[in-house]
């Protein structure tokens, strides 16, 4: 099987290599002399697992061939150029899409219309260089058909990913999968942009009036009362989760934090944004995750 990796960031890279002991794989790169270090030195994977992996890998979409299934890797706030600039092309591949929040399936369909497969992923790691990443937590990533997408082809995909190292499971519907990882998301990731605390154990502390994980929990109660009011039983606690997550060592830092600090566009809009918009929807209220989503849209502006 041919695989072209559509960004090639932390996640996106820990994609490329792992299946590359098990697939020819592609990578699309926003930049020439990404791909050019990509080519002629490979791209190393540390921490978790070790190796060096070889792949092929362009910036312009004219310079690949034909493959059978893409891996939109990007954050959410470069899915419409990536999904632009696949317009057109590759009439024969089936698209994954893996990014955070609601609503990424919908960009790509405006652009093409292969079929579709949803994933969600709680693998996380380190990008050090154009060439390495570093491999931090060994966890699932979770796929299901979107649309008319056969079912088969999305347990091809996910034994493809196990056959690689990686952790993966198949589930006929994702939403339970994706809303709870959205839950967790919205609350964990925009915590910590506020407070610019890692994901450590302040997450789930109780005992005090004054303790983080009071906040946390009433946060993550609320995305709950959300998701039943949209149908959606959930296929994980997220509090659980995030109680989980905290036991792990070492702290993580989300994506959130990361780009506040370093004044970057954040995913807010279609994480918080999304859960915030799913409430208004279904005729729920949500001032905790709604205040929350305005305040990290406000640390954003605060850039300029």
């Amino acid at each position: 099987m041919r695989i072209c990796v559509i960004g090639v960031g932390a996640i996106g890279s820990l994609f490329a290599a792992h299946l590359s002991k098990v697939a020819d794989v592609l990578v699309l790169t926003r930049r020439e002399e990404h791909a050019r270090e990509l080519n002629d030195r490979g791209l190393k994977v540390s921490g978790g697992h070790d190796f060096t992996a070889r792949v092929t890998a362009a910036s312009d979409p004219r310079e690949l061939p034909d493959f059978d299934v893409g891996i939109i890797a990007t954050k959410a706030t470069g899915l419409e150029a990536a999904a632009e600039s696949l317009s057109g092309r590759f009439a024969g591949a089936t698209m994954m899409t893996v990014q955070n929040g609601l609503g990424a399936e919908e960009v790509v369909q405006r652009h093409g219309d292969w079929p579709l497969i949803s994933a969600v992923t709680f693998m996380s790691g380190t990008k050090h260089s154009d060439t390495h990443v570093e491999y931090i937590l060994d966890t699932p990533t979770w796929l299901g058909p979107y649309g008319d997408t056969q079912y088969e082809r999305v347990r091809e995909l996910a034994q493809l990913l196990v056959d690689s190292g990686l952790q993966a499971e198949a589930l006929p519907d994702l939403r339970p999968a994706q809303w709870a990882k959205l839950i967790f998301n919205a609350t964990v990731n925009g915590v910590a942009a506020l407070t610019g605390l890692p994901h450590d154990a302040h997450f789930a502390a109780e005992s005090s009036e004054s303790d983080l994980g009071r906040l946390v929990h009433a946060l993550v109660d609320e995305g709950k009362i959300v998701a039943a009011a949209a149908g959606v039983e959930l296929h994980d606690d997220p509090w659980e989760m995030n109680v989980l997550a905290t036991k792990r060592g070492s702290a993580h830092y989300p994506s959130m934090l990361e780009d506040v600090e370093a004044r970057r566009p954040t995913e807010v809009a279609l994480i918080n944004g999304a859960l915030v918009r799913e409430a208004e929807r279904h005729g729920v209220d949500a001032p905790l995750q709604t205040a929350l989503y305005r305040l990290v849209a406000a640390r954003e502006a605060s850039y300029s």
